[in-house]
């Protein structure tokens, strides 16, 4: 585990705070060389004339530029160490996705870094810059686009977690939430609900959001946007606030589809508080299949993601990029969630 303090120092005459790592793209343009040249340049190899080789040097020396273990070669002379970024230990989903990720390691003989960014974005970019020195490649959860990402990464692998192809160029391992929310909702359509409410955990229109809106409209459900109560935290704490805002809202609904397992069993709490029966006045359907969903009482219906797999397929991700393969996409790198009922829903 990474300290808070370890961060890098800024160049002489600098502002402070974290700037952008510069790359070898950045390199070969000050130089007016191919990205080839830089390469054979700083590694010293052949081939290369003397002159150009001290242009690009001196290019690299003014930008501050260090090749990631990567980039040089070093995969290939001893241990592979894969940086693993997750946003929140203290919930528990992430430590599974983790189990998958160091055990799929393990088998390869693959060491694994683990940095808690706690769901801040400037952590994210800070584990970038300093696993782009340290680690071979980097999986992990970022909120960042594209772009901003490829400036810290040196040209170092990365595979991004839990978003879908159709939202990075990156190579990424994905839930297919639209797969698993139809479950949820047919469950609850069988159970006689018409007015179902959502609380979410993500701003905007996330996967999860867009799939429970795509199936309320297939169902022709007098359900939109305004059945939808942000949680601010994706906690049980955050479940029980959403669920006083979606209730003052819309006191007659009798079903309600939680972003997660944390803010599903808040819900819970919030309605019986209100002195509403679980199941009997309102269901409550979870989305993740946290072990404690079991242990709560009513035990919570949910859909369950096999979050070790994901982890395991991250670094089948990874093993594909290293070896110069395409990195898999669709459904062979996505995990469907599988519908568990149990007695809250």
């Amino acid at each position: 585990m990474w300290s808070d303090n370890q961060q890098r120092e800024p160049q002489d005459g600098a502002p402070d705070g974290p700037r952008r790592r510069a790359t070898i793209h950045d390199v070969a343009r000050l130089a007016g060389v191919s990205r080839q040249t830089v390469s054979r340049a700083v590694n010293d190899k052949g081939e290369i004339d003397p002159a150009t080789k001290e242009r690009v040097l001196e290019a690299a020396r003014l930008l501050d530029y260090r090749p990631s273990r990567f980039a040089r070669g070093l995969v290939r002379k001893g241990t592979v160490t894969v940086g693993l970024v997750i946003p929140d230990l203290k919930n528990p989903f992430f430590p599974e996705v983790a189990a998958g990720v160091l055990e799929a390691a393990e088998q390869r003989g693959w060491q694994v870094v683990v940095w808690d960014s706690r769901i801040d974005e400037a952590r994210e970019r800070e584990a970038l810059d300093v696993l782009s020195h340290q680690a071979d490649a980097v999986v992990g959860y970022f909120k960042d686009p594209d772009d901003v990402l490829t400036q810290h990464l040196g040209g170092m692998p990365l595979v991004l977690l839990e978003r879908g192809p159709q939202q990075t160029g990156f190579a990424a391992v994905g839930i297919d939430a639209a797969a698993g929310v139809a479950q949820g909702i047919a469950h609850l359509l069988d159970a006689g609900h018409r007015r179902i409410g959502m609380l979410d955990g993500v701003h905007g229109p996330g996967p999860r959001r867009l799939a429970f809106l795509e199936q309320v409209r297939r169902h022709g459900l007098p359900v939109d946007e305004s059945w939808i109560a942000m949680c601010a935290e994706h906690s049980v704490a955050g479940g029980e606030a959403g669920m006083d805002q979606l209730l003052d809202a819309q006191p007659e609904i009798t079903a309600v589809f939680a972003f997660n397992d944390l803010i599903a069993i808040g819900a819970v709490r919030a309605a019986r508080r209100r002195g509403r029966r679980v199941p009997e006045d309102l269901a409550v359907l979870g989305f993740d299949g946290l072990a404690l969903g079991e242990l709560v009482e009513p035990a919570l219906t949910t859909l369950h993601i096999d979050k070790r797999q994901l982890g395991r397929l991250a670094v089948e991700q990874v093993a594909r990029l290293r070896a110069g393969e395409e990195p898999m996409n669709g459904t062979e790198a996505s995990v469907v969630p599988e519908l568990v009922v149990r007695a809250s829903a």
